[in-house]
């Protein structure tokens, strides 16, 4: 997701994403675990992604 995509979304949709966001990277990292994860890449993309939609809601709030 790009931060332009992030900006367009309201404050409520920006909080429902971030959860979303969270819940797909416990699991992610619970299944890196167990070693049944191949795409490893998209951890960091999940934290990025998380990054970019706590800057924006931070933004929004000022």
């Amino acid at each position: 997701m790009t931060a332009k995509e992030i900006r367009d979304l309201s404050a409520a949709e920006i909080t429902a994403k971030l959860n979303e966001t969270r819940e797909k990277l416990l699991s992610l990292r619970l299944r890196k675990q167990t070693g049944q994860v191949e795409k490893t890449h998209e951890l960091r993309s999940l934290r990025k992604d998380i990054a970019r939609l706590e800057t924006v809601k931070t933004q929004k709030a000022a």
